[in-house]
């Protein structure tokens, strides 16, 4: 698995395998969330909660298995900060910063949406707290696609990797 997550990319870029299929998992995860807020707004809630829960787990994966250990090595205390340009990392972290306050939000929403969540914190105004989870989300999406280019498209050297 960790050859094919190093191999070379699909998109045609710079990035490897595991960056092209992260960028390509969260803009379906972006999708699904826009998709269950079409629902929502249709008045389908039952089915608009399967969507938003399977977007949520599905996010939860993505982040921990694909973006938490490349931060940590890269941005957060890289070996080499001169690797990547000051902008790309910048904007990584303003991504990560943004991108883990929509996480732990979207997560909390979620699992009240599921009746999973302990009775002082559950909350009655969910068009509210759905709406914010959802511009978190989505905002942390479009700092994710400046990342992918920062790093891959307009990196002008060679991106960092495990080698």
């Amino acid at each position: 698995m960790t050859e094919l997550l190093h191999s070379a990319g699909f998109l045609g870029t710079k990035a490897n395998w595991a960056a092209d299929f992260t960028l390509l998992v969260g803009l379906i995860v972006a999708a699904l969330f826009t998709f269950g807020f079409y629902l929502a707004r249709q008045g389908k809630y039952e089915t608009h909660r399967w969507v938003q829960t399977t977007a949520v787990v599905l996010n939860l994966i993505l982040v921990f298995w694909l973006m938490v250990l490349p931060f940590r090595d890269f941005v957060a205390a890289p070996d080499n900060p001169a690797a990547l340009p000051a902008i790309a990392l910048a904007i990584t972290k303003i991504h990560g910063l943004v991108g883990s306050t929509g996480l732990i939000f979207g997560t909390f929403v979620a699992l009240r949406g599921n009746n999973l969540m302990i009775k002082p914190l559950r909350f009655n105004n969910y068009k509210l707290f759905m709406r914010i989870a959802y511009g978190l989300y989505m905002t942390a999406t479009l700092i994710g696609i400046f990342v992918y280019i920062t790093w891959f498209v307009t990196n002008p050297g060679e991106p960092p990797s495990y080698e």
